[in-house]
């Protein structure tokens, strides 16, 4: 028995690192925007969405960065010193992924796996892509030396540059560069559907592109291409963090106050239908102080520093199927977020809105997802809408999500 013991083999599995990524992508994949088309048309039955979180081996061969979710299309940046730093699939439209042509010559408006996408660095060994942000048809893409890369539709100026009436871009190949803004370095990009944010290194919002609904913030309703100062109530405000999906926009505070400008017509931010200045939101000074914002198509969240989830707006909001209206931020009860008295230690550490659905993220890395689930994009197994936070099964711990209208996507770390 001691010699059979001897000649039975032994199996050493290899422990992750704490760089070890993986990403997750789920939802609509007809578009190509899963980065897994051809895999998922080579099937018996092929798939046109995927309603559960399926692997992208793009990530495990690359170390990813940061990745976003566009109206149909992804980007990833990626930490490398190689040219290629910044990668799309899906939706190529209006160039919003780069220029990409096969052999012909005609360019390609649907890119069915993660091609690179070609930006104008000076010292690409040298300079890093911390981070990207995608709206309806734009891009925006963050360099820790080289300012910002806009690409993409830029009707209304959201590109940053100058608006060229009947510019077709599709097949466009023009990247625009934004070096700073009055001066001050560029600390992080946010998209609206149609429209631009960013946050300065000395915490001042700027903002650029369609104005009709305030989300802006620039004091009017008009059209506007340059990067100019957001106005109201957070002026001399250190601003930490800017969210947004659509046309409302929050701003988060060092002091953990909140602000808000755009379309309200659903009671988000007052009882106007459009807010044009940055307004102090009243309604979430008694809340705590706030750590995490996010800003959907009809409804917000904001996240205090003790874990709790509050909501209001329009939609399903996470608080069962007899609600679809707040006009107060309202608490979603922490036991929905897996809370018991066996873990009373979890607790929720960052919330994420989608244009008609939502996510927060524990501690432990696990994700809660709720809403309008179209297809599949919740990524709980079916396309059936979710009216309370439910647990999406992902076998690794959520460091990052991000929702498109109908795909989604997270980077995690493997538990082991």
């Amino acid at each position: 028995m001691p010699k059979d013991h001897k000649q039975l083999p032994i199996f050493q599995y290899p422990m992750s690192s704490d760089t070890d990524q993986r990403l997750y992508v789920w939802g609509l994949a007809e578009h190509g925007a899963l980065g897994n088309q051809r895999q998922l048309l080579r099937q018996k039955k092929p798939q046109h969405y995927v309603p559960y979180p399926k692997r992208l081996h793009f990530a495990e061969q690359n170390q990813v960065l940061d990745a976003t979710c566009g109206y149909g299309f992804s980007v990833f940046s990626l930490d490398t010193k190689e040219n290629y730093k910044v990668f799309g699939t899906g939706l190529n439209t209006d160039s919003q992924i780069g220029y990409h042509a096969p052999r012909k010559g005609n360019p390609l408006n649907v890119i069915l796996a993660p091609a690179p996408i070609e930006l104008p660095f000076k010292t690409p060994s040298q300079t890093r892509v911390s981070r990207v942000a995608a709206g309806r048809a734009h891009l925006m893409v963050l360099t820790d030396k080289e300012g910002v890369f806009t690409l993409g539709n830029n009707a209304y100026g959201q590109c940053g540059r100058r608006i060229v009436e009947g510019e077709n871009y599709f097949g466009n190949q023009l990247v625009h560069q934004i070096p700073d803004v009055d001066g001050a370095s560029v600390k992080t990009i946010v998209c609206g559907q149609d429209h631009s944010l960013i946050l300065s290194d000395k915490g001042e919002v700027f903002a650029f592109g369609w104005g009709a609904d305030g989300q802006t913030g620039l004091g009017h309703f008009g059209t506007e291409w340059r990067p100019s100062r957001v106005v109201g109530d957070v002026h001399g405000e250190n601003i930490v963090k800017v969210a947004c999906t659509a046309d409302c926009v929050l701003a988060l505070s060092e002091r953990g106050e909140v602000f808000g400008w755009g379309n309200t017509e659903y009671g988000q931010l007052n009882n106007e239908q459009q807010v044009n200045s940055a307004l102090s939101l009243p309604n979430c000074r008694g809340l705590g102080k706030i750590r995490d914002i996010a800003a959907g198509g009809t409804h917000c969240m904001v996240l205090n520093e003790d874990g709790e989830v509050f909501v209001w707006g329009y939609g399903i909001l996470g608080v069962g199927p007899q609600v679809d209206r707040l006009k107060e931020p309202t608490r979603v009860p922490r036991t929905l977020f897996g809370w018991n008295e066996y873990q009373p230690d979890t607790r929720v550490k960052s919330v994420t809105c989608g244009m008609s659905h939502s996510a927060a993220v524990t501690n432990h890395g696990d994700l809660f997802t709720w809403g309008r689930n179209r297809g599949g994009c919740l990524g709980l197994g079916h396309t059936k809408d979710q009216f309370f936070p439910l647990r999406v099964a992902i076998g690794a711990r959520v460091k990052k999500v991000s929702f498109g209208v109908d795909h989604s996507l997270a980077i995690c770390q493997p538990h082991v």
